[in-house]
């Protein structure tokens, strides 16, 4: 019965992570916040975008994306930021360089 009553618990209590976003959801959030960012726009000179792709991840966790236009490859890392309870992980945008 204690084990039951054990298991039940722990289920309810892992429950938020269910709320936890999909991996799409979590994609399309990432891309959103790399073409909101006034950073990224400067930064290839407010080029269209032809492309975003995600090409690894740095070792201190930031997802590395390359931001591709016309006249250049821009690579932008997204630091994620955790909640402090339930809810989504939100990202910060670190821009190292420009386009030239």
């Amino acid at each position: 019965m204690r084990r039951m009553i054990a298991a039940v618990i722990a289920t309810a209590l892992a429950t938020p992570a269910a709320a936890a976003l999909s991996g799409f959801y979590d994609s399309a959030e990432r891309i959103n916040t790399i073409l909101a960012s006034p950073e990224v726009a400067n930064a290839v000179r407010q080029a269209p975008v032809g492309a975003i792709s995600n090409t690894g991840t740095r070792k201190d966790g930031a997802s590395e994306w390359q931001v591709r236009t016309q006249e250049c490859d821009l690579i932008v890392y997204l630091v994620p930021i955790l909640p402090e309870g339930p809810g989504k992980t939100t990202y910060r945008v670190e821009v190292p360089g420009k386009c030239e």
